[in-house]
């Protein structure tokens, strides 16, 4: 094989609780994650020099060992002694810093790459131990569909798949800390939490509606007070038919769950035409 095409899905926070705070800096975790038809395009070819080379669309983005693509390709190739060089065009659509885990998909989806490019025959165990050293998105997204993450979100347990929906990403026109999201977080007063049982049974059952009772993100403690437009974006895509709604990740991306295809695009057109998010997306579910 001389090269390889590999889509690099975003994923979303169906939920998102966290338990405790650790001795290590780090926070113990309880989320769903589910993966979404909104990705990137990564195509891997071996060149003949012992060099990684990065092309992309979003001239912003470091090209370097500062990369998460680059870093897990050489990774692999310091492990496996790979001599042949490595060119890679990725392709851009996921949002950068949005709470989409964009990077960490990519990161995955070398991974997977290079896996197939060499011929390394890696099991999905063997591959997630490489991915956690950079990032703790990264095993999940190796994994994809839906899935409950603990521990510091690289304890994963596959779930049913979600049932068919419509989703409507926005992400405003700001830039969110992971760091400063989770400094700020005081676990002493968090009021509201999701009820991940209740939404685990809703995804058994297919219930759209429970699931989306159910939903809460507690970073939105943080965010919504520092940046009020995503409390704005959710309350919108609310009262123009969305399920459900809340802000993924760290943010500050929100996306909305729609039963209706119809609902989906016009919610997604109006957040455009009044300018209320920089980007949007109308997409599915992903499942495995």
């Amino acid at each position: 094989m001389y090269r390889i095409n590999i889509k690099a899905r975003a994923k979303i926070n169906i939920s998102l609780d966290v338990v405790s705070k650790r001795d290590d800096g780090y926070h113990n975790v309880k989320m769903i994650m589910q993966t979404i038809n909104l990705f990137d395009k990564i195509n891997l070819k071996k060149i003949r020099n012992d060099e990684i080379k990065i092309k992309t669309n979003l001239s912003f983005l470091p090209v370097n060992e500062k990369n998460l693509v680059y870093k897990v390709i050489q990774e692999i190739k310091n492990k496996y002694s790979i001599k042949t060089g490595v060119f890679v065009d990725l392709y851009k659509v996921i949002p950068v810093a949005a709470g989409l885990a964009g990077g960490s998909s990519d990161a995955a989806a070398a991974i997977v790459g290079m896996n197939k490019l060499f011929n390394l025959n890696l099991s999905m165990d063997e591959m997630m131990s490489i991915g956690v050293k950079y990032g703790a998105d990264i095993p999940y997204c190796l994994l994809r569909g839906t899935a409950l993450s603990e521990g510091i979100g690289e304890e994963l347990t596959m779930l049913n798949n979600f049932p068919k929906a419509y989703v409507v990403v926005a992400k405003p026109n700001i830039n969110v800390s992971t760091a400063f999201v989770y400094g700020n977080l005081d676990l002493d007063n968090i009021k509201e939490r999701p009820n991940t049982e209740k939404i685990i049974e809703g995804i058994n059952n297919g219930d759209i509606e429970q699931i989306c009772d159910n939903m809460c993100n507690v970073l939105e403690t943080v965010t919504v007070k520092k940046y009020p437009i995503i409390n704005e974006i959710k309350q919108y895509m609310l009262d123009n038919g969305a399920v459900g709604s809340i802000m993924s990740g760290s943010g500050p991306s929100v996306f909305g769950i729609f039963n209706d295809k119809k609902k989906a695009y016009n919610v997604a057109h109006k957040i455009k035409v009044n300018n209320i998010a920089k980007f949007v997306y109308t997409t599915t579910i992903f499942n495995r």
